[in-house]
């Protein structure tokens, strides 16, 4: 699965560096230079990470072969991508990646099926988004008195919803 981790904005000077908007909690290992990233739309990469530095705020790239601020324009709105096989999983027992999360069965204590785990968005609260049995979709908060147990390896989530939640 190729996740986003970052989206160029405009050219940055003349020397052909990019602004990123990051899309990834660890913007030092994704845009390394050496670092290769593949893109969509993918006939524009893969781009290769040949100096990174941060400027007001924002990170600057500059990527091999866009030696100017022409050609460099011509990167704008494109996705940078990496492939959740290269993610290697938290420490943290508590902390998961949204794409381990994603296609997950989501069942009752009892292993009832509710369904599959079809997205995690992040606002105030982060969200699970299933897509129940009958085919509607159930916003779920992630929180440990709803989700009681993930286990990635089985394939699974545990869910105790409280009444009227996944109606």
């Amino acid at each position: 699965m190729l996740l986003a981790v970052g989206r160029v904005g405009r050219a940055h000077g003349i020397r052909g560096e990019v602004s990123v908007d990051i899309r990834t909690d660890d913007p030092g290992a994704r845009f390394a230079p050496g670092s290769s990233l593949a893109t969509d739309p993918a006939g524009v990469g893969p781009l290769t990470v040949e100096t990174v530095r941060t400027h007001s705020g924002r990170l600057l790239v500059h990527f091999a072969g866009f030696e100017d601020r022409t050609t460099a324009e011509t990167l704008r709105g494109t996705l940078l991508l990496v492939d959740s096989a290269e993610i290697p999983p938290t420490d943290d027992p508590e902390e998961f990646h949204d794409h381990e999360l994603i296609g997950l069965a989501a069942v009752t204590a009892d292993g009832t099926g509710l369904g599959e785990v079809v997205d995690v968005q992040h606002h105030g609260q982060d969200l699970l988004i299933l897509r129940l049995t009958s085919g509607d979709d159930a916003l779920v908060p992630f929180v440990s008195a709803i989700v009681t147990a993930v286990d990635v390896p089985a394939g699974r989530i545990v869910l105790d919803p409280p009444p009227g939640l996944l109606d």
